[in-house]
């Protein structure tokens, strides 16, 4: 399904400089657009390249406003102050109107247990399962072969992408994206060791997980709920795929957590915090606001770490101009001897 280039432009907050009429249906970079795709560039050096590429149109910033090489290209061009942004939008506004083609309903293969509650447009794709008193939002979309556990509630206009299991005591907000093979809800690891035969019991994991709006899960991602709490994960957080964060964990608005990190039980994360891949988290750790923690940092249990755009480097985690400094004062010693 195309959208005009005016139609794009409201709703990306730009103003287009040519035929506003003009169509597009996709996005694709500058080496494989079409006449039926959208481009961005962020800088003027690239712009020309842009212009001869065989995209329909250009979203560019205000630079390319009254550039020659833009007027004698002819292109039609959508300005924005930000146009990697207005690209991302763009991208999302076209990806949602061909998706509003698509069918929507009950696939005969899967298993709606009553008294679930499903809002109009939801789907539920082939051989998925929803047990009882689950609640499912307006415009939501279950892939092929989901679990969705009894009472779950799941809000508008989420997308739960093929083989995503949801556990009993989970809520999903609004607009959240859960990419295939996530597990969101499971056990947390919690064990009490009785002295006298050295055996370990399972502690209760009775607690709730809760996910806020706008939230986005990678694949495989595993997620626990709180053990007798909740664990929350705040809105418009971001989790890359193959992490795992368990039980009772509290994390703020717009966390950024790349691949392969783990976090330990009752850790709490605050707003802003960027995770790298690979890190790794003790239990009752503190990451406070706006913290940014590099590939394979290790925090031990019980830390805090602050300090609002302050980058931190290595296990133990310090500031990275510390650790940098540590490590050249090594390779020193090692010179000399």
């Amino acid at each position: 399904m195309k959208r005009s280039l005016q139609e794009i432009a409201e709703a990306v907050e730009a103003r287009v400089l040519g035929d506003g009429s003009a169509e597009v249906r996709g996005v694709a970079s500058i080496g494989s657009a079409s006449e039926h795709d959208l481009v961005f560039v962020e800088e003027e050096k690239y712009l020309l390249r842009a212009l001869q590429c065989g995209a329909g149109a250009v979203i560019a910033g205000e630079f390319a406003v009254g550039s020659s090489t833009a007027g004698s290209a002819g292109k039609p061009l959508l300005i924005s102050r930000y146009p990697k942004l207005a690209f991302a939008r763009a991208a999302r506004f076209l990806q949602e109107a061909n998706r509003g083609g698509h069918n929507v309903g009950i696939h005969a293969t899967a298993v709606v247990r009553p008294p679930s509650r499903l809002a109009p447009g939801v789907v539920v794709e082939e051989y998925a399962v929803i047990a009882e008193d689950a609640e499912i939002g307006e415009g939501a979309r279950i892939g092929p072969g989901c679990a969705i556990g009894r009472g779950v509630k799941i809000g508008r206009a989420c997308e739960v992408y093929p083989h995503v299991t949801i556990y009993p005591g989970t809520t999903l907000g609004d607009r959240v994206i859960v990419h295939a093979g996530a597990v969101l809800g499971s056990d947390g690891f919690g064990y009490v060791r009785d002295p006298k035969s050295r055996r370990y019991e399972k502690f209760p994991q009775a607690g709730k997980l809760l996910i806020e709006d706008d939230v986005e899960i990678g694949a495989n991602t595993t997620i626990d709920r709180g053990a007798l709490d909740e664990t929350r994960i705040g809105r418009g957080t971001k989790i890359d795929n193959l992490v795992h964060i368990g039980h009772n964990c509290r994390l703020g608005e717009n966390v950024v957590i790349a691949a392969q990190t783990g976090l330990s039980g009752s850790i709490v994360i605050e707003n802003d915090v960027v995770l790298g891949g690979q890190v790794g988290i003790g239990e009752h750790a503190h990451i406070e606001e706006g913290v940014m923690l590099g590939g394979q940092g290790g925090v031990l249990p019980n830390k805090v770490l602050r300090g609002k755009g302050v980058a931190f480097w290595g296990t133990p985690a310090q500031p990275v101009r510390q650790y940098l400094k540590q490590l050249a004062a090594l390779a020193r010693l090692g010179k000399k001897r």
